[in-house]
């Protein structure tokens, strides 16, 4: 397939996309495609995950179209592989997830009534307890999250899980009342062990304190790390604007041009 044997009439097709791959994969296409394995492509689905949520927070819809369609790449390459090792076909991947989102939704494609978005989470967590028990799986709410999440959001999904069934404070003081308590028990931690159990326990509360002002914890870390970087990045620059080294200024002088940076971050 050549870009002439792509008419542009369907060029936007999503058949088009998997008739591309299925070429770059077949004998006579690309060696390297050729190569790929589930396993192989495990990091470029992340990269391409993150990808897209740079293109989110950057605010550009371009850019998010085109991180899109990476991401889509690596969904229809996994689905390939799957179809030469006779194990599922793509219609299997859109069949199984056109028919979860129908059952999961019975409030638009059935007559269940909802109240509000919270309800529907409950709805959504009961049915899926119920989508367990008919595989015969026996597992609790705080199981079945992905072992490879990190542990920011890992930690949110499992408290936005057990809070749907009661698990949960009575308001967002008790929440801060815990962070409290954890970095009084950091302070008092005396051996390497203690001061990691304590830090993860604040972590931890933290990370619900996120989920109590319905801000999602990776998120404002990542915001966090950025001005961060953008700061120290401006600090370095004012200071070889002025023929200083920045490294070997007093701790004084860099934390001024902290707060320059800051202020000139707007």
């Amino acid at each position: 397939m050549t870009a002439r044997e792509v008419p542009d009439d369907k060029i936007g097709e999503f058949q088009t996309l998997i008739d591309i791959v299925e070429r770059l994969r077949a004998p006579g296409g690309c060696p390297w495609d050729r190569e790929q394995t589930h396993q192989s492509l495990k990091r470029n689905l992340v990269e391409e995950a993150y990808e897209v949520l740079e293109a989110i927070d950057a605010g550009d819809p371009m850019s998010l179209a085109e991180e899109l369609g990476d991401l889509l790449v690596q969904v229809a390459f996994h689905a390939d592989i799957a179809r030469e090792a006779g194990d599922f076909q793509f219609s299997d991947v859109l069949s199984s997830i056109n028919r979860k989102l129908v059952r999961r939704h019975p409030h638009v494609f059935g007559d269940t009534k909802v109240a509000d978005a919270r309800e529907v989470e409950r709805n959504w967590e009961l049915i899926k307890e119920q989508e367990r028990q008919e595989k015969g799986e026996r597992k609790s709410l705080v199981d079945g999250i992905p072992k490879d999440l990190p542990a920011l959001p890992y930690a949110q999904l499992m408290q936005d899980r057990v809070a749907r069934v009661g698990f949960e404070w009575d308001d967002v003081s008790g929440v801060l009342d815990k962070i409290t308590e954890e970095v009084q028990e950091l302070r008092e931690a005396a051996t390497d062990a203690e001061k990691v159990h304590e830090l993860g326990d604040l972590f931890f509360s933290m990370v619900n304190l996120s989920r109590w002002l319905n801000i999602q914890a990776e998120d404002a870390l990542r915001q966090a790390n950025r001005r961060f970087q953008w700061r120290y990045n401006k600090m370095e620059e004012l200071a070889q604007q002025r023929g200083q080294d920045f490294a070997g200024l007093a701790l004084g002088d860099k934390e001024a041009l902290w707060q320059e940076a800051k202020r000139l971050e707007g």
